[in-house]
């Protein structure tokens, strides 16, 4: 057997650790025997269980020194998603043996040996000791322990932790005054095309009213029904919710009132208009863009807190709803390239405009042209007096464009298309109000109004509708709801108050991290965003632009 030399600093621990585990992950296993394929796994279980331990240790050191707050996190699991890159549910996971070795120091070390307790056991026995009072729980973790290490099966430690369970109960004239959270847990997370996954753990009190709701909400409808009891549990479930938000008990958020966004693409309303056969082709792309922005809205992140909806599940949402209608669009900068080629054509100035054939000098009205060089009728030399001949004058007499006066043809042609689109006069107010009726045929907001005192409703949606979240270049998952609109040049120092001024902050790097902190944040042209320490000596960039309002 060889020795292997004992690491002299955690860097040189690490660096062992990896080459080992590259190793064996290099290693072709079906090449090895079964026993040793065996061995293998036990020893990564072990392995394991060590890694557990440590990694509880190491995170519970670095969250009391608040390490997370020098790449301007505001919380140990944001910090382990956006620079470990692990999931949200696996952040917690961590997190959540670091406060276990803390709550059960035995436990940790018997995991940390290596071959007394697996990961998933030491979970279950924390669990089951977790419920004791604080002064029972280190002899209980100490006793079951000692027989998972004799051997003893699950159901017998089992057995026993519910003996130990049943013997520390207080007597029935004690009462305990401070209320205990830690035996209850709900996560909603959002997947896929806007579906959701709930699960947690209840308290008994909580269990039972969610039973006896759900019991009388999802009760079959008759002998067509043909829903599973799980199904019509879920459609109870959204029973009672939509009761709920119906009922106006539901306390403000953030000082306005629950409401649901309807979103509304531009390209469904043309569709509604009955466009031409040549728009269609648009508004099969733009649905399939659509689809997608649905979809992206979806991951997790929480969105604007808003369903995409369409067909008959929009419509009902939006039969009795406080709705905000949004309509949406994108611009395509290839679209409007042809555009500004167009209008070079058809002013003779595109590279297909060819001057008719010369008929001659006979059959040609009026003065007989100048000679090459020498000054024209119009008193410029040119190719015979006759514009357009040598591809190198319009109809119009205008020399050859240049690439100035190009680029200057497009800007105003694209400020023309936005006239046309926007404002209360456009193509996409007008179709607002004439498709979709009185409930959602309001007046138009403006997006951009200088300064101003507060943020009008209209700019505040729509950079919810833009961003989503909060827009921290190092990462941050906060959805819209908890977020607050952040001018990116302060109002104090003249900063417009306007769509392309604005962005979403959660309150921790609006109110911390920018303001107390001396951080500064930009919004650049292409949508993403930057921001670096007052030292600059971290800098932090987006990786992409935001999803578009309009």
């Amino acid at each position: 057997m060889t020795t292997v030399p004992a690491p002299a600093s955690a860097d040189e621990a690490l660096a062992m650790l990896r080459a080992g585990m590259s190793y064996l992950a290099a290693a072709d296993p079906t090449a090895l025997a079964a026993q040793t394929q065996a061995d293998c796994l036990q020893a990564l279980e072990q392995l394991d269980a060590v890694e557990t331990a440590t990694r509880a240790w190491i995170l519970g050191a670095f969250t009391a020194s608040q390490g997370y707050s020098a790449d301007a996190d505001y919380s140990p699991t944001a910090w382990l998603i956006h620079r470990t890159k692990v999931t949200k549910g696996a952040a917690r996971g961590h997190l959540g043996w670091a406060r276990r070795v803390q709550a059960h120091p035995q436990v940790a070390a018997a995991l940390a040996g290596g071959t007394v307790l697996t990961e998933s056991m030491a979970r279950i026995i924390c669990g089951w000791t977790g419920q004791l009072p604080a002064g029972c729980r280190q002899a209980a973790d100490g006793i079951l322990i000692a027989a998972a290490g004799a051997g003893v099966g699950r159901e017998d430690l089992a057995a026993l932790a519910a003996e130990i369970y049943a013997r520390s109960l207080p007597d029935p004239g004690d009462h305990d005054p401070e209320p205990a959270f830690e035996d209850r847990q709900v996560r909603v997370e959002t997947t896929f095309a806007g579906a959701g996954v709930i699960s947690g753990d209840l308290t008994p009190e909580c269990a039972a009213v969610v039973t006896a709701v759900l019991e009388s909400l999802s009760a079959p409808a008759g002998a067509e029904d043909t829903r599973t009891r799980e199904q019509r549990y879920h459609d109870g479930l959204q029973e009672a919710m939509r009761r709920l938000v119906a009922s106006g008990l539901l306390p403000e958020r953030a000082g306005q009132p629950v409401k649901v966004w309807a979103h509304v693409s531009l390209a469904e309303l043309r569709a509604m208009d009955d466009g031409s056969v040549l728009e269609t082709g648009w508004v099969t792309e733009m649905r399939i863009r659509w689809a997608a922005r649905r979809a992206g809205a979806a991951g997790g992140s929480g969105g604007d807190g808003g369903a995409w909806l369409d067909g008959d599940a929009a419509r009902a949402m939006a039969c009795d709803a406080a709705v905000a209608p949004v309509v949406t669009g994108d611009i395509d900068p290839s679209a409007l390239d042809d555009l500004v080629a167009l209008c070079l054509q058809l002013g003779g100035h595109g590279a297909h405009c060819q001057p008719p054939p010369d008929p001659g000098p006979a059959a040609r009205p009026g003065p007989a042209p100048a000679p090459a060089g020498e000054p024209g009728p119009g008193g410029e030399p040119g190719q015979g007096g006759e514009p357009g001949q040598g591809g190198q004058q319009g109809p119009g007499g205008l020399d050859q464009l240049t690439a100035m006066s190009r680029e200057a043809i497009r800007q105003a042609i694209i400020g023309k298309a936005a006239d046309l689109l926007s404002g209360p006069g456009g193509l996409a107010s007008f179709l607002r109000t004439r498709q979709l009726g009185a409930r959602l045929a309001g007046p138009s907001l403006p997006l951009d109004i200088g300064y101003a005192e507060t943020i009008p409703p209209g700019i505040r949606n729509a950079v919810i509708l833009r961003d989503r979240r909060c827009r921290w270049p190092g990462g941050c998952h906060q959805p819209a709801a908890a977020c607050q609109v952040h001018h990116v040049k302060h109002k104090a120092h003249g900063g417009p108050t306007s769509l392309t001024g604005c962005v979403l902050l959660c309150s921790y790097h609006h109110q911390v991290v920018i303001h107390r902190w001396g951080w500064t944040l930009v919004l650049n042209k292409d949508g993403t965003t930057t921001a670096w320490n007052p030292d600059r000596t971290k800098v932090f960039h987006s990786h992409g632009p935001p999803a578009r309002a309009g």
